[in-house]
């Protein structure tokens, strides 16, 4: 127990090492141990997440708490409330509707270019840095003329929040909610503002009786609008409280995750100057001086390959958690009914047989005739199956884009060599990731 709640990754890691491709871990004091199944290989992945999902389900403590925290949206939500909603949501995140956010991303990411003018000493964090802009993105994209305020409540409440359900998902015994422990008053004051926060947007957006100001070529129309409008005859139509369900998991989930991605593949490139150049070149080919848009996302293939290597080394979901309905047989070994597993992308992603020198940074692993000699689930960042993370696609046109216009604007050079990271909701660096900027084209004139 004091393993995995120091370092669950490199427990998990090390689990992998010595026992193999499904292990059996028992934690905590006598009578209050956990046991559950960790499982490695990908075709036990591809069993869990996607051949044989309907026995894994969401039962697991941590995805309890994130629904009392969150509330039963997608992420959360199981059977028909999590098909119901799957209709009603998917047609927001058409390939033509989040193509239509394009002018979004690289709206927010030349702010960021701009700003990065005056940095002190001209060096900058890309952890705060990327968690602001991913956040400042999803937020416009989300709520329209109303991100600021939104921006600024979820950096002041995601941390308590995502700090509280992650200390309780993992406790062998756990303190009621409504006792007034500082720390239960503390999530549940930040709980209560962003609820009130969402409540307030909503409430104003049915009063207009219309939609905000959304991004530009989004046909003027944010998220937000497009889920209070969505509805069909079968499934009906989402009330007041499954909307704000539904943007606490966008603003959060989907920003985190993002932002990750983006911070660990800038730091990576800053760490590898060669690659940044090629990759730089193929920017400054495809794009010259124009503002790259959604049809961009085919045309930078080595930077997409080099956003697939960052999320291989560190997946911002790390590791996903289920629970067995019935008992199963996974790589030769006997899952029991009621049993938490767990698969860990930050495990598969580093195993050495299915990536040779699996630390080493190497974005032509993800060129396409190497991506189809490997199994489907040796790289899941985005999970797998029917539950796979309905944001893929945003999530790749919003690295993609807004790498490019930073990747233009400023070559990088690492300050930080390593940084420290440690898996929470989704994957946390509890370090700076420092880099230096060197102005490219006038950027920093």
């Amino acid at each position: 127990m004091l393993d995995l709640r120091r370092d669950s990754l490199s427990t998990f890691a090390r689990a992998r090492r010595a026992h193999g491709d499904v292990v059996r871990l028992e934690a905590g004091p006598p009578g209050l141990r956990s046991v559950f199944h960790a499982v490695f290989a990908p075709e036990g992945v591809q069993q869990i997440l996607a051949s044989q999902a309907a026995n894994f389900r969401k039962d697991h403590p941590l995805y309890e708490e994130v629904r009392q925290a969150f509330g039963n949206g997608l992420l959360t939500s199981q059977d028909a409330d999590y098909l119901r909603q799957r209709r009603l949501v998917q047609p927001l995140f058409t390939k033509r509707r989040v193509d239509g956010y394009a002018s979004a991303v690289t709206g927010e990411a030349a702010t960021v270019v701009d700003r990065w003018r005056t940095a002190e000493d001209a060096t900058v964090d890309l952890v705060p840095e990327m968690n602001r802009l991913a956040l400042r993105t999803v937020a416009r994209i989300l709520f329209g003329l109303d991100a600021e305020e939104a921006v600024t409540a979820i950096h002041r409440c995601a941390p308590v929040i995502n700090a509280y359900v992650v200390q309780r998902a993992y406790v062998p015994v756990k303190i009621p909610r409504h006792w007034p422990t500082p720390g239960n008053l503390r999530a549940r004051a930040a709980m209560d503002e962003l609820d009130a926060l969402c409540d307030r947007i909503i409430a104003g957006r049915r009063a207009a009786g219309g939609a905000a100001d959304g991004p530009d070529d989004a046909e003027g129309e944010d998220l937000l609008s497009l889920l209070a409008a969505a509805g069909n005859a079968e499934d009906g139509s989402l009330d007041a409280t499954e909307i704000r369900e539904q943007v606490l998991i966008f603003l959060l989930a989907g920003h985190e995750t993002t932002a990750t991605s983006l911070a660990f593949t800038l730091h990576l490139l800053a760490r590898h100057p060669e690659e940044q150049a090629r990759v730089r070149a193929e920017i400054d080919r495809v794009l010259a001086d124009r503002v790259p848009t959604a049809a961009d996302l085919d045309r930078l293939p080595y930077l997409t390959q080099a956003l697939k290597e960052s999320m291989r080394l560190y997946p911002a979901a790390p590791v996903v958690s289920r629970r067995a309905v019935e008992a199963t047989e996974i790589c030769g070994f006997r899952i029991p009914a009621g049993a938490d597993v767990v698969v860990a992308p930050w495990v598969t992603h580093r195993d050495p047989a299915l990536w040779p020198d699996p630390e080493r940074f190497d974005p032509g692993r993800f060129a396409p005739e190497r991506e189809a000699d490997r199994h489907r689930y040796a790289w899941f960042p985005f999970g797998g199956g029917p539950r796979a993370c309905i944001g893929q696609h945003f999530s790749m046109l919003e690295s993609v884009l807004a790498l490019a216009t930073l990747l233009r604007g400023y070559e990088l050079h690492a300050v930080d060599e390593e940084v420290p990271v440690a898996a929470g909701i989704t994957l946390q660096p509890t370090g700076p990731a420092r880099v230096r900027l060197r102005p490219r084209d006038g950027a920093g004139e």
